[in-house]
């Protein structure tokens, strides 16, 4: 490409070699050191008098440094009389702090778009924003790229009976994202949530007592249905399969007929109706007599059939016990102090009300929902030997494939929660980790690996990844991004539209 330049920062020099080779161009020239003092030394080595400079910086361990390097090369670029400059950063520094989490907290986020703005930014290329609306902070054109259609292409090439998985998101704030995947490959989705753990028998009692309530609520239009026309236009379509619905849908329209009457079937045992009127469920209107003969056929016809049903809520939503980041058996011995002292009073009513964290907005966050809870900073409070979790599944992965999506893996602690709660409570065959940036704080690569319940690690190469831990890592898969990033260096730079890199190719 005649007039353009790509200078490569030192965080990701390999990222930025590899998008050059796609777009037969070398790397421009550029010095780039550091006094005694620990101050940011550049050099351009090369004319820039207007070209079109992109500047590839990602973030790394030294996250400080290479922002304050990617400023004074933007600086050096625009003194250099630059036609444009844009800023590709396949990791946006600091995208987890773009909105107050305290009273006294800072937008950081915010603060660093006007950075790049000053330093004379003219357009931003990046991947996956840890909030899309981060995008608003910028007075320049954001092209946030996104790394689901290299994900679910991975996906289709190289997971096994990959259209039986389940997406699943670790956490409320990222369900979004999970839902976004899940719709692209067209499987089903689930969420985990970690909540405190309450204790108290009336509250238990309170919140079975609201939850079989609108389970009646849910289920009653299905007894509208069944009037007395129906039943004398067709009264024994449901025994010989000459009724609307197939014979299937019929059983299935007994057993959730009888859950919102309150049967007493029982899984151990045959049905048994007697010919008194059954014991009616609170806030609940009675059976009439048509559709109670109705339920004596459809009954009879699951017991000819050799069927057992009970009235129990199909286990769809699955909680476990978690402490110290890891699930524990339901015997397991409860530490002195429960999270549940933080909770509302123990003789409120409404405090069980809600099934999950899912309906629960997070207090530490002002102005709302999943975006702070979404990304990793709850381990140390997992970790705490003195409070114990509830830990809740949403959705049926048994003996299926599960993805869990988010946006980063910074610290192991939600995702090996994650990992054991879908395998060891729901059953899962495989687990596979999935996230567009590898920021792997710590000694998190080397937990993810011993976790027995973590089939697989995908990650993209946006953040650098230290050649030790690669070289150790039987787990990781990383996806290159190279070529997403050069498309769009080519397409800015020709002024071509960007929409055909958010799109799915099937192949």
């Amino acid at each position: 490409m005649r007039g353009t330049l790509i200078f490569a920062g030192s965080s990701c020099p390999a990222l930025t070699g590899k998008i050059c080779e796609n777009l037969g161009m070398a790397p421009a020239d550029a010095e780039l050191t550091q006094f005694s003092n620990g101050e940011t030394s550049v050099r351009i080595l090369t004319s820039v008098r207007e070209k079109d400079v992109f500047v590839v910086q990602s973030g790394s361990p030294k996250i400080n440094d290479t922002i304050m390097e990617l400023l004074i090369m933007i600086s050096a670029c625009k003194g250099g009389s630059a036609n444009k400059i844009t800023a590709v950063l396949p990791y946006f520094p600091y995208s987890r702090q773009s909105k107050k989490k305290s009273h006294r907290g800072a937008i950081t986020a915010r603060m660093l778009a006007n950075l790049l703005g000053v330093a004379g930014v003219k357009h931003v290329v990046t991947v996956d924003l840890h909030a899309s609306q981060m995008q608003g902070f910028f007075k320049c054109p954001v092209d946030n790229l996104h790394a689901e259609p290299l994900i679910a292409r991975w996906i289709r090439h190289n997971v096994p009976n990959w259209k039986e998985a389940v997406v699943v998101s670790k956490n409320a704030g990222g369900t979004k994202r999970v839902t976004s995947l899940a719709d692209a490959l067209k499987l089903n989705f689930g969420i985990v949530t970690t909540d405190k753990k309450r204790g108290g028998g009336s509250n238990n009692m309170t919140a079975s007592m609201i939850m079989n309530h609108l389970d009646g609520i849910e289920h009653q239009p299905l007894l509208d249905s069944l009037s007395s026309d129906q039943v004398r236009s067709n009264p024994s379509g449901l025994e010989n399969g000459t009724a609307p619905t197939e014979n299937g849908q019929a059983r299935a329209a007994s057993r959730t007929i009888a859950d919102a009457q309150g049967s007493p079937r029982r899984a151990n045992g045959p049905s048994s109706r007697t010919s008194s009127n059954p014991r009616p469920h609170p806030a609940r209107r009675p059976v009439t007599p048509s559709q109670s003969s109705v339920i004596d056929e459809m009954d009879e016809d699951a017991e000819h059939e050799g069927l057992e049903y009970n009235d129990q809520r199909a286990h769809e939503v699955t909680h476990g016990r978690l402490y110290q980041g890891h699930i524990v058996p339901d015997d397991f011995p409860s530490p002195a102090t429960s999270a549940a002292d933080t909770s509302l009073p123990e003789e409120d009513p409404m405090t069980m009300s809600h099934a999950s964290s899912f309906f629960t907005s997070q207090p530490h966050a002002l102005g709302g929902s999943g975006d702070a809870a979404s990304s990793d900073e709850e381990d140390e409070i997992l970790k705490n030997p003195k409070i114990e979790h509830m830990i809740t599944l949403v959705g049926d992965v048994k003996g299926r494939t599960v993805f869990i999506v988010d946006d980063m893996i910074d610290k192991p602690g939600s995702w090996i929660a994650a990992a054991e709660t879908v395998v060891k409570r729901g059953f899962a065959k495989k687990v596979y980790c999935i996230a567009t940036h590898a920021v792997f704080g710590a000694d998190c690569l080397e937990q993810l690996e011993a976790c027995d319940c973590i089939h697989a690690i995908v990650v993209t190469n946006s953040y650098p990844i230290r050649e030790e831990q690669a070289r150790n890592a039987k787990k990781l898969v990383v996806l290159d991004l190279s070529f997403l990033l050069a498309e769009a260096i080519r397409r800015n730079h020709y002024g071509e539209s960007m929409s055909p890199l958010f799109q799915h190719i099937v192949d």
